[in-house]
């Protein structure tokens, strides 16, 4: 969450699926997805701890958005995390990437424009010293611990002295000293001013607690572009916040990989340029072969357009389906996508050029289905070029005779 509002994030949905240090139950974060069937606004689905699962069940969870997104609720996109993508092998920098596009996919072509996932996983400073201590080791490496200070504090000839083992003592004596005076949290406070070896402990956990998968940054950086230029802004060509360093580097040889691969699953490269910082450097779906749906702010501009324009369309679902409605939804719609027009998010010289609308019988309407209470509206919009329009249809039912 910290990640998530370093970036620019605002109001969001918080599905808990357990307790933190619980063991995780993929059965359990589905059921959570399904709960989002019933909710409207959410734009973007994002699952970071998706990434703390085994690989089979992660790529299963990344699966089901997908499938979330593209099928059961088009009105949000799912970004994603490379599972292991952190620790690459050096002759194969990018083999996580491999098996990701081998193991995720939507069960249809069409939905993987619904997603969009980011590579590598970043070092980050979320996790400040004063966030970590004992609490952020498992109970099970606390004999380690003590075994580890013992080492430090015992002296070839004197031995440990008293304070030092009582202090080593609460990490196996349930949190309190031997002699009964110094509880866990003071030992703890006291030995990261005494000894050189435990900060250094706490110094490797905070760099393991700070080497994040980017999904809840980006999804910050998503809020971010959508308030300041508009969902039809690429979120890319952006720093990422409160990150000292990708956790792979990426030559321009492997972001061409990840960008143009021959299956068509780009992923969005994560990089550090000098003077820039660490930059977002790629706004691709998992559908990178489809020449309408291969960027990411094309296909949520289509979701915004259309669900505002499906939102507007319910005003007139009483009215009488006759020349009269139509005309007024068509020039409701007109207006809508004129003002869109005007700040950049549609292409095109003039209002004429970026969009069309129409509505009536003879055009998209036929008799039967006016007597079935239906009205079809087609519009088509000029999202990349003003030459290539994508097409958006949809039928309302109105109120029947």
């Amino acid at each position: 969450m910290r990640f998530f509002y370093a970036n620019g994030g605002g109001d969001c949905y918080v599905l808990s699926v357990g307790k933190v240090g619980s063991d995780l139950d993929a059965n359990d974060v589905t059921g959570a997805i399904d709960l989002l069937k019933k909710e409207a606004e959410p734009t973007m689905l994002v699952i970071p701890d998706v990434v703390e699962f085994s690989l089979d069940e992660a790529y299963s969870i990344q699966g089901y958005m997908i499938n979330h997104c593209g099928a059961e609720m088009p009105s949000r996109v799912a970004i994603l995390d490379i599972p292991n993508g952190y620790n690459e092998p050096e002759d194969n920098p990018t083999a996580s990437v491999d098996v990701f596009r081998d193991r995720v996919s939507g069960t249809v072509q069409k939905s993987n424009s619904y997603a969009a996932a980011y590579y590598p996983w970043l070092h980050t400073t979320v996790y400040q010293s004063a966030d970590v201590s004992y609490k952020n080791l498992i109970e099970d490496s606390y004999a380690n611990v003590a075994t580890l200070l013992t080492t430090e504090f015992t002296d070839p000839v004197k031995g440990i002295s008293v304070d030092h083992a009582n202090a080593i003592s609460s990490f196996t004596n349930k949190g309190m000293s031997d002699d009964g005076k110094l509880t866990i949290d003071e030992a703890d406070a006291a030995l990261q001013n005494l000894s050189k070896q435990y900060p250094i402990l706490l110094g490797k956990v905070k760099r393991q607690l700070n080497l994040m998968a980017p999904s809840a940054a980006m999804a910050g950086i998503y809020t971010a572009v959508d308030n300041a230029d508009g969902v039809w802004k690429a979120p890319a060509n952006v720093a990422v916040q409160n990150v000292t360093a990708p956790a792979v580097k990426i030559n321009n040889d492997m972001q061409e990989n990840l960008n143009v691969p021959l299956n068509g699953k780009s992923v969005c490269a994560i990089r550090f340029f000098k003077g820039m910082g660490n930059m977002v450097w790629g706004a691709r779906t998992l559908d990178g072969n489809s020449n309408d749906w291969r960027y990411v702010n094309v296909r949520r501009t289509l979701i915004f357009l259309e669900q505002s324009i499906k939102e507007a369309a319910k005003t007139y679902v009483f009215a009488p389906n006759d020349a009269n409605t139509w005309v007024t939804v068509k020039s409701m719609i007109s207006n809508f996508l004129t003002g869109v027009w005007k700040q950049g998010g549609l292409v095109g010289p003039k209002p004429a050029d970026a969009y069309s609308v129409s509505v009536g019988l003879g055009t998209t309407m036929t008799n039967e289905d006016i007597q079935l209470g239906i009205m079809r509206v087609m519009v088509k919009v000029a999202v990349s070029h003003p030459a290539e329009f994508i097409e958006i249809t949809f039928q309302q039912q109105m109120q029947k005779a």
